[in-house]
């Protein structure tokens, strides 16, 4: 067996997993069942075409753990659970193999370790674990399938949803998706400063498209693409209405923190609508929510007024973004709500590719428009580099200003979903950077630590925490008592156990 696990570790440089990882791994395998991201199976002859669909389905997903020599949950517990990897080594071999010659398109970043530890019968051994990333692709088993992962098992998925998927994803995207109009309607007055921008001729505006890839022929007919009318027709959003897509911005301003349900909403003035196209929605639109911001001081619900100090380049960034990296298959306008402690972009769609919450900061932006980010940097004033620094730019301009950092998420739950970012109108404590630091470390927070980490007593703990809550800065988990209630950022649910790994591995 030594053999065998030598020629393992050459053929993909496994390493041993750091111990306190690796302890703290196998806790969350033997305590709970599978989950989202984690997976167990025993080491046999039928344990290949599973453990594939499971990577699949993983790379897929959210990505996740494969445990090899683990039995499952519901045929053993605590230690009798652990098998090794002795079991069937032919088989661990064929898996070896299959990982890397049977996904297409092949799937990359997957991670095996050794996991050393104390078996069911008292014997020392090795259990292998498979951290397999979250992918920017859509993979498939060649002749077995494209899966899914569900909360704790797998999923064939049909064909709508392998569509579906490679939308989300950025795989393919709406902005390249030819459409029924007319090109005497993109002859405007944003084109020509186009033309000028780039150097173009202006003799024959469907050949010029075409010959810069925002025009293709279908069955002979020569047809502008999505994204040449979001650049250019006066009114996209109604053009490309009959296809089930909205490209108009609206902007709600409220009195107040929340939003009051009712006969008579809490706005300060109806919601203003504004189409056009892109490069000139992006100006308008920053103009107007500035114009709002400045006419400046507002009373607040709790009498004092209030002084918004939203940076100008972090507003118009967060704008740029929602409007260029928005899923356009979606029907809806991208919204922007001004509220007297923060603003809310909210933009069609989830995060494309390998980007999460929890990483867009560090990440940068992921062109999912790829057609609409290059064209618009060729304006003579171009709203966007299309470098990937906008979103550190906004992190780092509200750190400077002692503000809270943007807040991403994404919104599954509704009839569509969406990518919210918060700008928060309120100073953060110092505190806050200590302890958002420590939690992208360490995971959770739980009342105790945060007392050591700020050297808070109980009770003002529990009122920052409740207050972060608040500001959906941080979600409470107390499905373990409320004794024992930990405090997670937004962006690391679900993702907590990679995190953890990642985390000892830098450390």
């Amino acid at each position: 067996m030594t053999d065998h696990l030598e020629f393992i570790a050459n053929g993909w440089g496994m390493p041993s997993m750091p111990k306190a990882t690796a302890d703290a791994l196998l806790d969350s395998v033997l305590q709970g069942r599978e989950t989202l991201q984690l997976e167990t199976k025993r080491v046999s002859g039928k344990m290949v075409g599973k453990a594939l669909q499971t990577v699949c389905a993983f790379a897929n997903t959210h990505g996740g753990w494969l445990m090899l020599g683990v039995e499952d949950f519901d045929k053993a517990t605590g230690r009798d659970r652990l098998y090794g990897i002795q079991e069937n080594p032919e088989a661990l071999d064929e898996l070896l193999r299959k990982i890397r010659t049977h996904f297409t398109p092949p799937i990359t970043g997957i991670q095996p370790w050794f996991l050393m530890t104390e078996l069911r019968d008292g014997k020392h051994d090795q259990l292998i674990c498979f951290q397999v990333p979250p992918s920017d692709k859509v993979h498939s088993i060649i002749d077995g399938g494209t899966w899914m992962r569900l909360p704790a098992s797998n999923r064939e998925m049909v064909a709508s949803e392998i569509t579906d998927l490679s939308y989300r994803r950025g795989v393919h995207s709406a902005e390249s998706e030819p459409v029924d109009v007319d090109f005497d309607l993109l002859d405007t007055a944003v084109w020509r400063l186009f033309v000028q921008g780039r150097g173009l001729t202006t003799t024959d505006v469907a050949d010029q498209l075409y010959r810069i890839g925002l025009a293709k022929k279908v069955n002979g007919v020569l047809k502008p693409l999505r994204a040449a009318v979001l650049l250019f027709a006066d009114h996209p959003g109604a053009l490309l209405a009959a296809s089930g897509t909205r490209a108009d911005v609206r902007v709600f301003h409220y009195k107040g923190t929340v939003e009051q349900a009712g006969d008579v909403p809490n706005l300060k003035r109806p919601p203003k609508t504004f189409s056009g196209q892109i490069y000139q929605l992006i100006s308008q639109v920053d103009v107007y929510v500035q114009d709002e911001l400045a006419h400046g001081l507002t009373l607040a619900a709790s009498g004092f007024q209030t002084v918004h100090r939203y940076p100008v380049r972090v507003i118009k960034e967060a704008i740029t973004n929602a409007l260029i990296h928005r899923d356009y298959r979606l029907n809806r306008d991208v919204q922007i709500r001004i509220f007297d402690n923060r603003i809310e972009v909210i933009s069609p769609g989830l995060f494309p590719g390998r980007i999460t919450a929890a990483t867009v900061h560090k990440m940068g932006s992921f062109a999912r428009n790829p057609l609409i980010a290059s064209n618009l940097r060729e304006f003579p004033v171009p709203p966007n580099v299309d470098a990937g620094e906008g979103v550190r730019m906004m992190f780092s301009l509200m750190r400077a200003g002692n503000l809270y950092p943007p807040q991403y998420r994404e919104v599954r739950d509704q009839a569509q979903e969406a990518i919210v970012v918060t700008l928060l109108n309120e100073e953060r404590p110092p505190v806050w950077e200590q302890v958002s630091d420590w939690m992208d470390r360490n995971g959770p927070i739980n009342n105790s630590a945060l007392c050591q980490i700020a050297g808070l007593d109980t009770l003002k703990a529990s009122k920052l925490l409740q207050r972060w809550v608040v500001q959906g800065l941080l979600v409470s988990d107390d499905t373990r008592g409320k004794r024992n209630t930990v405090y997670r950022k937004p962006s690391q649910i679900d993702v907590d156990l990679l995190q953890d790994v990642q985390s000892d591995e830098g450390q």
